[in-house]
This record gives structure tokens, sequence and C-alpha cells, in this order.
């Protein structure tokens, strides 16, 4: 074989390989997701919240492969969405003292908010709040996605 089609093959395949690890990585965390939540206990959850909110995809730091788009409802004892989210893995919500639309921005902000729990769904979540958070002390509501430092999408509640 001559030295410009070895070179040609292994570019070949070193690309199909990529392109199969980054399929892998995007579609992974659609196939191991749980059941999402059902419109029927999204508005259950809904009508006992105090604030609510939207996520929309134009965001300064939301992109083609990182957005949220849907109404999020903050209560008390859940945290319940209504949309979709860019499919991901280890998404975070965290309530936030400032609204946040980029990754420095959250990076900033990170020590003063507070991680409320694990997104695992991607159409429709509902997140438990512990006890003793003061949904007042806070006004935003962030999706993080914790293992590759992406900011996905943010909501001003109040």
């Amino acid at each position: 074989m001559k030295k410009q089609s070895l070179v040609i093959l292994a570019f070949t395949h070193i690309s199909a390989v990529a392109v199969g690890f980054a399929i892998g990585i995007y579609a992974l965390p659609l196939l191991i997701a749980p059941p999402s939540p059902s419109e029927t206990e999204i508005e259950a959850i809904s009508s006992q919240s105090v604030y609510s909110a939207q996520f929309t995809r134009d965001l300064k730091g939301s992109d083609a492969f990182h957005w949220g788009d849907g109404k999020v409802s903050i209560g008390n004892d859940y945290i319940a969405f209504m949309g979709e989210l860019a499919p991901g893995p280890d998404y975070k919500l965290y309530l936030s003292p400032e609204f946040v639309e980029t990754e420095a921005e959250f990076e900033r902000l990170k020590p003063s908010m507070v991680r409320i729990g694990d997104v695992k769904t991607f159409e429709n979540f509902i997140v438990e709040v512990r006890p003793g958070i003061d949904l007042a002390a806070f006004n935003t509501v962030v999706v993080w996605c914790e293992t590759f430092g992406e900011f996905i999408t943010a909501a001003e509640y109040r």
C-alpha cells in the first residue's frame, strides 16, 4: 500500500471513531434517561408553585447544543419544568441570587448558589427542594452541566 493510501485510511478511521464518540456522548443520556413526568404531574406540582419563569433558547450562553425552552414553576417543595432541554449528561439544578446567562457568570456566582438536585430527564422534570431553602433569597433557577462545565439555561423568577 502506498503511504498516501495509509494516511487516508488512518484519517477516515480516526474520523469515524471521533464522530461515533460524539454521537455516543449526545445519545447516551437519552438512552438512559428515566421516563419524563407527565403533563398532569407537572400541572399538579405547578399549581402549588410560589414563582414561575420561562426558559428560553436566546440566552447569551445557550447555543445549538445547550438550551432550554419551557415553563419552570418554583415551589417550596418542588421545582417543576414543562418543556424541553437539550440532552446532555450530568445536569444539575441551581438557585442563584443573581440572573446568569453565561458560563463565566455561573462560575463567578457558584459559591453563592444552592444546588437543588439532579435533572435526569430532558422533556419535563420535577426536582424536590430540600427543607430549609429560602426561595426568596434567590431570583434565578439555572440548569448546568456539571461534567463539562456548560451553561444550559436559566430563568429569572423574581
